[in-house]
């Protein structure tokens, strides 16, 4: 997460607890302007539509009060999904076992992308294992981690 990133969801988060959910992680998207904010929630008893929309209301009055992003925005609120985006160091840790993708702000052993499964976090790096091979990535090197949902 960017500085920006951590901003919000320092000053959210309070208020989306307060709603009976946590913030799973955000991503800011700015492109020119036309820039999107997407907040992740989480409950254990799962997320509906409801729920989204009372928090997209909640969070866009506590945004627009403190005018954190000055520039025009669209508000995205929803649940991580199944193919979940991995934002901390504990969303790995929960996720032992699992397959991930994970793309790389900086080529690793000459590739940006590495997909195989999460075999666990050591010294902040995210160990992943593809066939015979196994990868220490720097978790200060991932730009985004995501899961790859498996369908028996």
């Amino acid at each position: 997460m960017n500085s920006r990133e951590k901003q919000i969801e320092e000053l959210i988060a309070p208020t989306v607890e307060s709603l009976g959910c946590e913030v799973w992680g955000i991503e800011y998207l700015s492109q020119g302007k036309y820039s999107k904010l997407l907040i992740y929630i989480e409950r254990t008893d799962g997320i509906d539509v409801d729920l989204c929309a009372t928090v997209s209301k909640h969070v866009s009055d506590l945004l627009d009060v403190e005018e954190l992003i000055s520039s025009r925005y669209t508000l995205e609120v929803s649940s991580p999904g199944m193919d979940r985006v991995l934002f901390k160091e504990q969303h790995y840790l929960d996720h032992v076992g699992e397959r991930v993708e994970i793309r790389l702000n900086y080529p690793f052993e000459g590739r940006k992308r590495i997909s195989g499964i999460l075999a666990g976090i050591e010294d902040q790096m995210a160990i992943v294992q593809e066939a015979e091979d196994e990868f220490l990535l720097p978790l200060e090197n991932v730009q985004k981690a995501r899961l790859v949902p498996t369908f028996d």
